[in-house]
Parts: structure tokens; sequence; C-alpha cells
């Protein structure tokens, strides 16, 4: 009896957890879909409610917007902080952008190759498909001394984002 009731308490919370997030979900498409309809300013007010929830998906999104300058004056610096805040989450696209920040030196006061290969390694781990020509075509850039840096860097935060990978 003791299992009967965990099984059916589990299923319970399970669809408790599908019926409460579906409603985000539709709206993160709501969001997206005014992105693409060129509505920033609807889709920033909607991105801003899930991003101060600590969605990475509107994270990664309002850091578009900062780094595009759609709806909003193009802002280097706020576009990095959003991309930052989605990649401390595990955003592989996020990674790859904020992988490209630190490659071309936007947002911050120097290009820095060593963390633009650690973002490209894990926006790789965590399946961007991009990442890996990104870390291809860096690597060469770099000497022996700053892969083995970027490399240390990419096994300290894989443990901790990426446990199971």
């Amino acid at each position: 009896m003791k299992n009967v009731h965990r099984t059916c308490t589990a299923r319970a919370l399970i669809f408790a957890l599908l019926t409460c997030a579906t409603p985000a979900l539709a709206d993160m498409e709501q969001a997206r879909d005014l992105m693409e309809a060129g509505e920033f300013e609807a889709a920033r007010d909607l991105l801003q409610i899930y991003a101060r929830s600590g969605n990475a998906e509107a994270e990664e999104l309002i850091g578009v917007m900062y780094g595009l300058g759609l709806g909003v004056e193009r802002d280097d610096e706020r576009a990095f902080d959003w991309y930052l805040r989605a990649s401390l989450k595990g955003h592989a696209g996020a990674q790859s952008g904020l992988g490209w920040y630190y490659e071309v030196g936007r947002g911050i006061p120097a290009p820095d190759m060593v963390r633009a290969y650690l973002w490209y390694a894990l926006s790789a781990i965590g399946g961007d498909v991009d990442a890996p020509d990104s870390l291809e075509e860096i690597t060469p850039r770099l000497t022996a001394e700053e892969r083995a840096r970027a490399q240390a860097l990419v096994d300290d935060y894989r443990v901790w984002m990426y446990p199971f990978r």
C-alpha cells in the first residue's frame, strides 16, 4: 500500500509540474512570436517577467535584444551581462554567444581568448551545434599555455554545470 501511495503522489506531482509549466512555455513562445513580429517592447515586458524568475531562455533573449538593439538602445555591456546570467544556468546558446563576446571583446575591455574557449567548450558540451566550429576556429589562436588554462577552467565548470556529461 505504501508503494501505491508513493506512485500516486509522484504522478500527481509530475502532473502538477507539467500543468504549471505549460503556461510558462506558452508565454515564452508568445514572447518569441512578438520578437519575430517586431513588437520588441511587448516581448521585452514579457521576457522580463520570466527573467526575474530565473528563466535562462528569457535572459538569453534579452541579451539578444541588447546585443542587436531590438527595441532598446544597443548596449554591449548589458547584452554581455544577460548572456552571462543565462550561461551560468547552462543555456548552451547563451554560452556560445558569451564565447563570441569574449572572442571579439564586445561588452568587456578587451578580447579574452581563454574565456572565449571556455564558453565555446561549455556550449559544445551543452549541445550547441555551432560551438565545435567556433572552438576549431579559435584554438589555433591560443598558445599552448592559454589552451591549458582554458581547459582547466572547462574542467572546473563542467563538473558543476554538466555533471553527467
